[in-house]
């Protein structure tokens, strides 16, 4: 098993970034938070890895902290849950807001993933509940269910789903409440200071 790689930054692709480990560049796949947060091409870079292998195929996916790949791991041990749709609802949140969603028993929060519906949703919550550290989950939570009617809200005012995302992950986490996290998002949004 491949735990991780270190090596440059080849390539980011969408869905997936090329690791230069000693000339030999392995496509690993990553969640879209993931590659916002890699650094530019020809940069040193560390990931964690999963390798899943197939009949027809090996493929890496890779994280930026063992708590992630952890989490993915996890993630796998539920029935109908394959890599692709572990990576999609990692997309959807930070591996803290989603094992504290699970921990509340909140599938609502994971049906926003692209691919992952209801009763797979109850699924993961179902048999993961309990079995994911978590700090604070209730209040993390409540914050996160603010954080998808903030998103909502800018998505209406025609912002891209992606830059309402990285205006909320900029807020700080002490802006309590959907009206403040809202006028900070739309703050950070106006200046382009996100």
């Amino acid at each position: 098993m491949i735990y991780s790689l270190r090596g440059n930054l080849a390539a980011k692709k969408e869905g997936f970034v090329v690791v230069d480990v000693a000339g030999l560049g392995h496509k690993v796949y990553v969640a879209p938070r993931i590659l916002e947060k890699l650094p530019g091409i020809g940069e040193p870079v560390q990931l964690y890895s999963y390798l899943n292998v197939r009949e027809d195929a090996l493929d890496l996916y890779g994280f930026l902290r063992e708590t992630e790949l952890y989490f993915f791991e996890k993630l796998l041990t539920i029935s109908g849950v394959g890599p692709k749709s572990a990576l999609a609802v990692m997309a959807v949140a930070t591996v803290d807001q989603l094992a504290a969603a699970i921990n509340e028993g909140k599938p609502d929060l994971l049906v926003r993933a692209p691919g992952v519906g209801k009763k797979t949703a109850e699924r993961i919550v179902l048999e993961l509940r309990g079995k994911l550290p978590t700090l604070k989950s209730e209040e993390t939570v409540r914050l996160m269910e603010a954080d998808i009617d903030v998103e909502e809200a800018l998505v209406g005012l025609g912002y891209s789903r992606s830059d309402a995302r990285k205006a909320i992950e900029k807020l700080d986490g002490k802006t309590k409440g959907l009206e403040s996290r809202l006028k900070g998002a739309l703050r950070l949004l106006q200046t382009r200071n996100i």
